[in-house]
């Protein structure tokens, strides 16, 4: 039917996941480009609101599939639900979201399909491609974007010749938008009992044990983040100082992190969290590509860098040219005053 079918995580609290959401947005945006609908894939036990809640999102068509046996999940129930799925519907694009979930499901769906998959995308674009070798021509086909060669370079790759074009997609890099909140789609139950085999409930989940996750910056509104210029873990200690008063948490480049200046969950970048906040504030970050994938797309960014040529620099609203040791405790004593 060549079609867009997104597939659909669920959150611990049997809700769809924010990396679905996003990926239902973007999802919306290509299949409107194409022509085609936007069709999910939900797969849970007592998740018919959940999918219902996908349609404000510009979801056509939700494929359910309500049953105890997807749930929590397991990959062999997944993988057979949903490859036979793709197989009868025949979609020209699916995603997933590169989440732990993703990274499991995806690689064996496009491994027996026998297609191409594209891990870790931080944009998708309908476009053109020429094969100058074979001098062939593909138009509307899906411009897959990723940093690459250790995110020194940003690749775009396509998958011309076969079908579906899969991705999965970082989470927090494409916006979680509604398109229509009284926007209808249509349920379509998927018979599950019929396809899932024996061999398939091999392993069972005896209990699972979840550690409640202490630092969560990818939704903060404000971010102050130190690169390796900071120097020391002592000196960051004056970012959380600062971010303490402005109401702000802290964030971290991989250096940083490597150093020991701060904690990993707080790493932001290709090999960590992707975030947007409404204010970014760069303390002692050089700008390698590799960090400015997770924070590009932040609305403003405050750049405090000693060195002038810096990139961060030049993807800054404001560049102050200082030590940050000097520059941030003036901006503290100037917060404290208009407190007054």
């Amino acid at each position: 039917m060549n079609n867009v079918i997104v597939y659909c995580e669920l959150s611990e609290k049997n809700s769809i996941a924010d990396i679905s959401l996003e990926l239902c947005t973007k999802g919306r945006q290509l299949a409107t480009r194409l022509g085609v609908r936007l069709q999910a894939a939900v797969l849970g036990s007592n998740v018919e609101e959940a999918a219902k809640s996908l349609f404000p999102f510009g979801v056509d068509d939700v494929f359910l599939a309500d049953n105890p046996v997807l749930a929590p999940y397991r990959t062999l129930p997944h993988f057979t639900i949903l490859s036979k799925l793709i197989q009868q519907q025949n979609p020209d694009i699916v995603l997933f979201g590169a989440s732990s979930v993703g990274r499991d499901l995806a690689p064996r769906i496009a491994s027996f399909l026998r297609c191409g998959l594209t891990a870790d995308c931080t944009s998708l674009e309908i476009g053109s491609h020429e094969d100058v070798k074979n001098q062939k021509n593909y138009d509307n086909i899906l411009l897959q974007m990723r940093p690459a060669f250790g995110g020194n370079i940003i690749a775009t790759i396509v998958c011309p010749e076969t079908r579906p074009q899969m991705a999965t997609v970082r989470e927090g890099v494409m916006k979680k938008e509604i398109f229509d909140a009284s926007y209808k789609g249509t349920i379509i139950p998927v018979a599950v009992d019929e396809s899932v085999m024996a061999a398939d409930k091999a392993v069972s989940i005896i209990s699972r044990e979840i550690e409640e996750q202490k630092i969560d910056i990818k939704g903060a509104q404000v971010i102050v983040a130190g690169g390796y210029g900071m120097g020391s873990k002592e000196n960051f200690q004056l970012l959380h100082q600062f971010a303490h008063l402005i109401g702000a948490s802290v964030g971290a480049t991989r250096a940083a992190v490597d150093a020991g200046f701060a904690e990993g969950e707080r790493q932001i970048g290709q090999t960590g969290v992707t975030v947007r906040p409404k204010l970014y504030i760069a303390c002692g970050i050089s700008g390698a590509v590799q960090h400015r994938a997770g924070m590009e797309q932040s609305s403003k960014i405050i750049s405090i860098n000693t060195d002038p040529d810096a990139p961060i620099n030049a993807i800054a609203d404001y560049t102050i040219i200082g030590d940050v040791m000097t520059v941030i405790p003036q901006f503290m004593a100037a917060y404290k005053n208009n407190l007054k």
